[in-house]
């Protein structure tokens, strides 16, 4: 049988051990958070928004990307095909809606553009309708189209790196094509 002193001692080195495992577990967790929080977050053109029509997707990668004041190489702009009845969905990736961003979607009606801003953790994800009623009405009594959505844009200002390896603001922009083989056609022939 354990004497009292023993069983005293055996009861202090269980607290002690306790205490140690206590300070262990609260070093590891603070120098976990401050690695996860410090660490570098993706580039700014590695960032993929997620566009969805139906059961189409398409992953699209940045328009632009450049720091503020300097010329932007333009990238193609990809097509996913909306129609006046879809809606289009976007994925919003956390490194985009973790601040302040912008939806911009072009009709083929200037007037019924529209811009949306975000704030950080707004949402994740936007609707976007195919098309949308007219803005003004026809005095004749004649039905009016549809607008219908053209582009999309998201923009956002971020943080990359530089050539010198330093953090810098990037501004970038991921644009989407919404217009059929047939619109498609059309523009390029316009311009």
């Amino acid at each position: 049988m354990a004497t009292r002193k023993e069983a005293k001692r055996k009861q202090l080195i269980q607290v002690l051990a306790l205490i140690i495992a206590v300070i262990v577990t609260v070093v590891a967790v603070v120098l976990f958070q401050n690695w996860w929080n410090s660490r570098p977050g993706p580039e700014p053109e590695e960032v993929a928004v997620t566009a969805h029509v139906g059961d189409k997707e398409l992953e699209v990668h940045p328009y632009m990307s450049c720091e503020p004041g300097t010329e932007c190489e333009e990238k193609d702009v990809p097509n996913l095909e909306v129609g006046p009845n879809d809606k289009l969905v976007l994925d919003i990736p956390e490194a985009i809606h973790n601040h302040e961003w912008r939806v911009l979607s072009i009709y083929d009606d200037p007037a019924a553009n529209d811009e949306t801003t975000h704030g950080a953790y707004d949402t994740e994800t936007v609707e976007i309708p195919g098309s949308v009623d007219p803005i003004e009405e026809s005095t004749s009594g004649d039905k009016q189209e549809r607008p219908k959505l053209m582009v999309v844009e998201v923009s956002s200002i971020m943080i990359g790196t530089d050539a010198d390896g330093e953090e810098t603001p990037y501004t970038t922009v991921w644009s989407l094509s919404t217009m059929s083989e047939a619109e498609r056609a059309a523009q390029e022939q316009n311009n």
